[in-house]
């Protein structure tokens, strides 16, 4: 059992964020069985979730103002791939290496995440500071299930990429 978190942690954190971008304590619990839990690791865990969210959201609201200034009109045009300038940069985020296979279903999340932030901004409710509220009450929903392979002590990428 380990004490602290570790860099293998965080990127194990990282990739995990490809299926869940608000995980609950008892959530990241269950997937971290080699350390052991108490406030100061539970609390550092919840903050890397939060500051990945931060990035994910400053991204996604960036492409989603480029397209705007790029006269895109409809949201449902605006897609995230695999080639996406936006997917690239996640990726690089959160899979550095480039090792692990991104979910196909993280690329419907992160399409959903830039339509909403395109229409609200479109809709000019930008101006009200809470504007991002409802996004991310929406994207909270779409959370998928972590794979088994993740709980693993060391979590290998060859049990990652399965």
């Amino acid at each position: 059992m380990q004490e602290a978190l570790t860099p293998s942690h965080l990127k194990k954190a990282k990739l995990m964020f490809f299926f869940t971008r608000y995980p609950s304590s008892t959530l990241l619990k269950t997937y971290f069985l080699d350390v052991q839990f108490s406030r100061c690791i539970t609390s550092q865990l919840i903050k890397w979730f939060s500051n990945f969210r931060e990035f994910y959201y400053i991204q996604v609201e960036k492409f989603a103002r480029q397209a705007l200034l790029e006269g895109v009109v409809d949201a449902c045009t605006l897609q995230v791939s695999r080639d996406s300038e936006l997917f690239r940069a996640l990726n690089m985020h959160y899979n550095k290496g480039n090792d692990f296979e991104v979910p196909g279903r993280f690329l419907e999340v992160a399409s959903v995440t830039l339509q909403e932030f395109f229409s609200a901004v479109r809709a000019g409710k930008d101006a009200d500071p809470s504007w991002k509220k409802p996004i991310y009450k929406i994207i909270s929903k779409l959370d998928s299930d972590i794979p088994e392979g993740f709980k693993a002590a060391g979590c290998s990428l060859e049990l990652l990429h399965s």
